[in-house]
């Protein structure tokens, strides 16, 4: 039983709700809806200014253009609201006294990128829409061949720069080239190579610390790039036009000449095998030669015709020995 007398409660209610409803249309229906009875809100949380207020209203007047509120088709004005590309959603509603109530959240661009000679926004969801003739958002520049697929990884990015204090201070835009990604900076001339886009704060960290112990001491124009791209080892790369670096340079380039070619280590890798040969054919040679033979024979012979006593000495054991 009491399960019934609460449907009937809900069918009572929904009925007494459409009633009114019903009513409040045909009170209203012929009303018109002036610019005092339309209210557009931007609900977003920072302030961009893509659209504005007036279009909003001019959409209005072309969606209705009688103005009564009964032959307002609210969900065709709202999907043209919503097919506006600098927004992000759109909410049309009526009250009961006919107010027309319109609540837009724009997109909030994350960063500016320039592709093919092409600037477009990219918000955080890694959606791309156009630039406003009227209104430039401040956001991080970044430039380079980048795919779809990267952005919401590339607006983490950002978002970790923006919210540190120190990446903040020190980056100011983002540039790829090939498949490493560069982060460019506000001091010096040089950048700072990150690779990919996974481990970015370990790789931020790491940069910091090569900036707090050891680039606060040198002049930021000595390098033009700093790479932090390889793990727990930072490679730098010195500025070929900063005139300290003269003395450096040339040193490398002195310890360049002086290190062996790969050309001279073949050479010597190929010469190596033949100085072997001709040493075995030189040891084969006294073993070739008959002098020693010759020269026994001789003294055997002179020794039969003279038969003279000559005191025996002893012969020495590598004559004995050759035969």
């Amino acid at each position: 039983m009491k399960n019934k007398y609460r449907i009937l409660k809900i069918v009572v209610t929904v009925i007494i709700l459409g009633l009114l409803l019903s009513f409040s249309l045909k009170r209203f229906g012929n009303q018109q809806i002036t610019d005092s009875k339309i209210s557009v809100k931007m609900s977003e949380k920072t302030p961009v200014y893509f659209v504005d207020e007036k279009d909003i209203r001019e959409i209005v007047k072309k969606e209705n253009p009688s103005g009564k509120v009964g032959e307002l088709n609210i969900p065709s004005l709202e999907k043209k609201i919503n097919a506006l590309p600098a927004v992000d959603s759109a909410n049309v509603y009526l009250n009961l006294n006919g107010k027309l109530n319109l609540d837009i959240k724009q997109r909030v661009p994350v960063f500016r990128l320039n592709k093919d000679g092409k600037d477009f926004y990219v918000d955080e969801k890694g959606i791309e829409f156009p630039i406003s003739r009227t209104y430039s958002h401040p956001c991080m520049l970044v430039t380079g061949n980048i795919q779809p697929d990267e952005y919401e990884k590339l607006a983490e990015l950002v978002e970790k720069i923006d919210k540190d204090d120190f990446s903040k201070k020190y980056f100011i835009g983002i540039s790829k080239y090939k498949d490493s990604y560069n982060l460019l900076t506000s001091e010096g001339n040089y950048r700072v190579e990150i690779g990919d886009l996974d481990n970015i704060d370990f790789k931020v960290k790491g940069f910091k610390t090569f900036v707090e112990k050891y680039l606060v001491y040198q002049d930021p124009q000595k390098y033009s790039m700093v790479s932090v791209k390889y793990q727990n080892q930072i490679v730098t790369t010195l500025n070929p036009y900063f005139k300290e670096n003269d003395s450096l340079l040339k040193a490398g380039k002195l310890e360049l000449a002086k290190a062996p070619s790969l050309t001279a280590i073949a050479k010597k890798t190929d010469a190596k095998p033949k100085i072997a040969e001709l040493k075995k054919t030189s040891s084969t040679k006294p073993k070739e030669s008959t002098k020693p033979k010759t020269q026994a024979k001789e003294k055997k012979k002179t020794e039969k015709k003279t038969q003279a006593p000559v005191p025996s000495k002893p012969k020495p054991k590598s004559k004995v020995k050759i035969e």
